[in-house]
């Protein structure tokens, strides 16, 4: 689809692949352009039941895509962030709401570490898969050679996002997201699991083969009501109070 980001088609099964294995699938802007072109053309497809969403090897992605990797310091490294022009915020809560609205199921197969927009990305999914070597952390604080879970943005200088931010609170509600959030703690993906953040962890060498055979767990499934059932999940845990009608719920029949 570019050099950003690939869309493979199989069946009924899609893979959109982040492809900036050089920048460790960093999200920079043109990245997050061609994700929500990706998506919205996924919404669109009639023939996609279920829709799998991963990084380039060896890391899912690093988050958003800014020098402060190559700082010296705390200070420098807070300067080199803050300082560098981007519509990120915007163009990544765009793909992170045109992912969490697919009404295919959709599945994030972290195949290595996932640091703050990074981890946020993954959140929109349905499903998460993670190797076991993975670990979730949020990056903008800090850097780290091992793969990591974790939310770096308030070491870095910056307030997380509201559309992460939501999502975690959605997810661990509100202590347990100042914990991710504010601690700017690092987390294996076992830890992760442990937190409601990850699906299902296995080892490295047999993620593709946990996707793949929860993927046809879910293509046995009628596709309108799984589509629905997610609608109304999402919807509910977004708005707190279920919205019923005659248009969610039906007709009764009176002949």
């Amino acid at each position: 689809m570019s050099d950003n980001v690939t869309l493979d088609r199989k069946g009924a099964v899609a893979t959109v692949t982040l492809s900036r294995p050089e920048r460790r699938n960093s999200l920079s802007d043109a990245m997050l352009t061609d994700l929500s072109r990706a998506f919205t053309e996924l919404r669109d497809d009639d023939t996609t039941r279920v829709v799998i969403v991963t990084g380039a090897p060896p890391v899912f992605s690093a988050g958003a895509d800014a020098p402060h990797a190559r700082a010296k310091t705390d200070e420098e490294r807070r300067r080199l962030f803050t300082e560098k022009k981007s519509q990120f915020r915007r163009l990544f809560e765009r793909a992170q709401t045109a992912l969490e609205n697919l009404e295919q199921a959709t599945i994030c197969m972290v195949n290595g570490h996932a640091v703050g927009g990074g981890w946020g990305l993954t959140l929109a999914c349905d499903f998460r898969f993670a190797a076991a070597e993975a670990q979730f952390w949020i990056p903008e604080v800090d850097a780290a050679a091992e793969a990591q879970f974790w939310i770096p943005e308030v070491d870095l200088g910056v307030p997380l996002g509201i559309a992460s931010t939501t999502r975690f609170i959605r997810f661990v509600g509100p202590a347990r997201a100042k914990e991710i959030i504010m601690g700017c703690h690092r987390y294996s993906a076992a830890e992760a699991q442990a937190l409601g953040l990850v699906t299902r962890v296995v080892p490295g060498a047999e993620l593709a083969s946990a996707v793949h055979d929860y993927t046809a767990h879910l293509l046995k499934k009628p596709f309108r009501p799984l589509a629905e059932v997610k609608a109304r999940i999402n919807a509910i845990s977004a708005n707190g109070i279920p919205v019923i009608n005659a248009m969610t719920e039906g007709f009764l029949d009176r002949g």
